[in-house]
């Protein structure tokens, strides 16, 4: 079988296109080390564990970070390239993995955050971050355990035996992306999204209260970000696709709206036409950076 010319000059000009054109290069990931798998605490004789990520420059401050999506915490071997933009800048940042559902349902999994939150203030001299300005970042439930840190953080038991729950679990800035934020108004007025409707597939997160109308309404109430908002809530960015199905942006709309209520510095940055979840999310963390800066350091641009 005979190859037209036209066919073969085709292949031969694809094949001399520059690979930028074709492939987007991976970021560079600064110079940094990570200490794997450090116990934070035991729950049922299972370990909580984090990763610590340091920069060959730390600034001296720290970046928590929700490793969280559905409410469940997955492992990775490599640093994800997303976290690039924190270490250019100096961060340390601590990867958090919690108990996952459906073993362990929203409220259950909160608790782990503060005690991953306590074991950071502790140790804080040891990894060279200042324990009172610890940023926290994450996206989609990651952003939702981010919001809830931000309005249930809260002072440690001074009786507490282990010195590591004496701690404090406030956190000092926020930015996140995509977080649910009302689950009993979810999209819009009056609909119900705690483990039905929308959400319907996230019901073991919920666990057995979602089964009746009034389980839902306590549990909705007590999960839901936007209810515990008050002035002492950090400063807090959020970015949010226009188009996003799973967690509507007035999910973010309404809690921007309830904090800047309550006299907070909030900030929504809407993408245009991005669904749940976008592939290049270098520049959103890069805002992030920034709103870091600003809120942790004292850095105005």
């Amino acid at each position: 079988m005979k190859i037209p010319h036209q066919f073969i000059a085709l292949v031969l000009l694809l094949g001399s296109l520059p690979l930028h054109a074709q492939t987007k290069p991976a970021p560079v990931m600064p110079p940094h080390t990570r200490t794997e798998d450090v116990v934070y605490g035991r729950k049922f004789g299972v370990a909580l564990t984090l990763d610590v990520i340091k920069p060959e420059k730390p600034n001296g401050f720290g970046i928590v970070y929700m490793v969280s999506g559905g409410w469940k915490s997955a492992y990775s071997p490599n640093t994800p390239t997303y976290y690039a933009p924190f270490l250019e800048r100096g961060y340390t940042v601590f990867s958090v993995r919690h108990g996952c559902q459906p073993k362990f349902i929203i409220p259950e999994i909160t608790q782990d955050i503060h005690r991953a939150i306590r074991f950071i203030r502790h140790n804080a001299a040891k990894w060279g971050v200042n324990p009172d300005k610890l940023g926290i970042s994450g996206g989609s439930a990651g952003g939702h355990l981010s919001l809830t840190m931000g309005v249930r953080g809260c002072p440690g038991d001074p009786k507490a035996k282990d010195p590591v729950d004496r701690e404090s679990s406030a956190i000092q800035a926020i930015a996140c992306l995509y977080p649910p934020t009302d689950f009993l108004n979810y999209g819009k007025p009056g609909e119900d999204a705690v483990g039905v409707g929308t959400l319907k597939n996230y019901k073991d997160a919920f666990g057995a209260e979602a089964d009746t109308p009034e389980g839902r309404q306590r549990l909705g109430k007590e999960v839901s970000p936007i209810y515990h908002v008050t002035p002492k809530l950090p400063p807090t960015l959020i970015v949010h696709g226009d188009q996003d199905f799973l967690v509507p942006i007035q999910q973010a709309e309404t809690f921007v709206a309830k904090a800047k209520e309550a006299g907070v510095t909030a900030k929504l940055v809407v993408k245009p036409g991005a669904a749940h979840g976008w592939a290049d999310r270098q520049p959103d963390y890069a805002l992030f950076a920034d709103w870091f800066d600003q809120h942790l350091r004292g850095i105005v641009k």
